[in-house]
């Protein structure tokens, strides 16, 4: 998974002159899990293109962290239940507080270029993976943190 997302965030697709700095967190071994690769690598473009437009709308630059954990879910009965969880934080224009809520609605938008399909789309794949995603805006005010946590399976995993 580390590498699926590595290839992704250090891909030329989002690269260009005005791309802001990129911070790449995570455990050197790589991370198994049982997924679709081509939909999670969806979200994962996703998330990363519009933190790369979030940024870009600021004229100022910034930077775009991508962290990856593997943790403990904290299961009940003592279970040894983990799971991966990827965070997206960008220091774009942010989110405002009215729009949080509606984020992952279908049809809506906050660029006049979006379809609003993006976020609902990426909502509907983590969910049937078994998994949740959410937004929040950043402590220090400056842009918001996108994150999606998906359960690590104790089967036979897929590498992606």
């Amino acid at each position: 998974m580390t590498k699926a997302i590595a290839e992704l965030t250090l891909g030329r697709q989002f690269l260009d002159n005005d791309s802001p700095n990129i911070r790449l967190s995570y455990n050197p071994h790589d991370i198994s899990i049982r997924a679709d690769k081509a939909r999670i690598t969806q979200v994962i473009s996703n998330l990363l293109s519009n933190a790369f437009k979030s940024i870009k709308e600021t004229g100022k630059g910034g930077t775009l962290t991508v962290n990856i954990e593997n943790r403990d879910t904290g299961g009940a009965l003592n279970k040894n239940e983990r799971e991966i969880v990827v965070s997206i934080s960008d220091e774009g224009r942010g989110v405002d507080s009215k729009t949080l809520p509606r984020l992952f609605s279908k049809f809506f938008s906050t660029s006049s270029k979006g379809t609003g399909l993006g976020l609902y789309i990426s909502k509907g794949i983590i969910e049937a993976h078994g998994g949740k995603i959410w937004a929040e805006k950043n402590a220090d005010g400056k842009g918001a943190t996108f994150t999606f946590s998906l359960p690590i399976s104790e089967q036979k995993p897929l590498q992606i």
